[in-house]
């Protein structure tokens, strides 16, 4: 009997995620399989400029019963309903047993409100008013990741209705607190090990002159598997890329190539400009996929508090071992109203995936860099 030749367009398939060790079932036959179940409505595009009932537009009465400023770019502000509570904090109570352990967390929850205008989301965002974010960012990583007992500084972005945002003026979150949560932890920590296991390349940019994860993966993506196309952009500083081990269907990881960077205070004026213009293009390339308003989770991770030190001198430190990068984890499959469910197998035994990153990839890469509200034929059809 012949040997069969493995295809990873046809073949079910594992792939491995080194930063969390985790594997993704690939199954590219199943694309073809009809979809019966349930669809979700699109999200809304055609949002007023203001709307008085949003607890986010600017002068507006919050939910909590504080007043927002009349902003006019970017602001922030305290959790009205915060996860977690600033200290100090109560003891941790003795434990009933040694597998039910507690474990007492503080901290801080902010919101950044990226824009005074509530109908306009990244994707419509002009790049400096996106530049603004990215100082905003920096500025509330610094401040909360500098606080006493703060350890790690989370950022991220829900978008959509679909992911849990129960407001669709664009907005993003940040929480702070006194432990460094599963997921990065573990990312972290393959890192280390990375680092610490795998010889230096004959230039290695990691740190303290070793060998780092992220910058041999995207550098192989940038360099060595073009011709696979995982890669959906690119400008002088940034590349996004549906990773190898992606588990959504249209999953992007962003993240800088040309040199290691630890966090986004570690970011040349140059990097925030090129930052703006790559987030600006993902996110209309979502957009115009399905011409809707695309769904996602968006999260940074980084070291899991800034440098107390000057930046420059700071290269040195262990801490440094993280690599800046960003996820975006969209729940869009088939199209604006059909979503990607992680049920059954994907709970019970590990993520499953049919459309292959490489696939993605394409679609994505080969989409207009114009947002579909702003393509001539829809612009025709609006003043119509």
């Amino acid at each position: 009997m012949a040997e069969i030749q493995f295809d990873p367009t046809t073949h079910p398939h594992r792939r491995v995620n080194p930063l969390t060790g985790e594997h993704v079932l690939v199954s590219p036959h199943r694309t073809k399989r009809p979809w019966l179940g349930q669809t979700e409505p699109p999200q809304q595009a055609n949002l007023p400029e203001y709307d008085p009932k949003c607890y986010l537009c600017p002068g507006n009465t919050r939910a909590g019963g504080q007043q927002n400023e009349k902003y006019e770019h970017t602001t922030v502000f305290e959790n009205d309903y915060a996860a977690v509570l600033p200290p100090p904090g109560p003891s941790a109570p003795p434990a009933p047993h040694p597998l039910l352990t507690t474990e007492p967390v503080q901290g801080g929850c902010d919101v950044i409100c990226f824009h005074p205008r509530h109908d306009l989301t990244l994707a419509r965002l002009p790049v400096p008013d996106i530049e603004r974010i990215i100082e905003e960012w920096s500025s509330i990583y610094r401040k909360r990741g500098g606080q006493d007992g703060i350890k790690y500084v989370q950022i991220f972005e829900n978008k959509g209705a679909m992911m849990g945002c129960s407001n669709p003026h664009p907005h993003g979150q940040v929480w702070s607190l006194s432990a460094v949560p599963s997921l990065p932890a573990t990312e972290l920590a393959n890192l280390q090990k990375y680092s610490l296991s795998t010889p230096p390349s004959a230039a290695p940019r990691g740190p303290l002159g070793r060998s780092c994860l992220l910058c041999d993966y995207v550098t192989f993506e940038v360099s060595v598997a073009q011709a696979e196309g995982r890669v959906v952009l690119k400008n002088e500083h940034w590349v996004a890329l549906v990773p190898w081990w992606a588990v959504w269907p249209f999953e992007i990881m962003l993240l800088p190539y040309k040199r290691h960077i630890p966090s986004i205070v570690h970011l040349t004026p140059e990097e925030k400009t090129a930052f703006a213009q790559i987030l600006s293009q993902i996110t209309i390339r979502y957009d115009n996929l399905f011409s809707c308003s695309f769904a996602y989770s968006m999260g940074i991770h980084q070291r899991p508090v800034p440098p107390t030190t000057d930046v420059v001198a700071d290269d040195q430190d262990e801490e440094n071992v993280a690599h800046l990068h960003l996820h975006f984890a969209p729940p869009l499959l088939r199209s604006a109203s059909v979503r990607k469910f992680l049920v059954g197998f994907e709970l019970m035994a590990e993520p499953q995936r049919d459309l292959t990153p490489e696939q993605a990839a394409t679609r994505l890469r080969d989409l207009p860099d114009v947002h579909y509200l702003n393509a001539p034929e829809t612009a025709d059809n609006v003043s119509a």
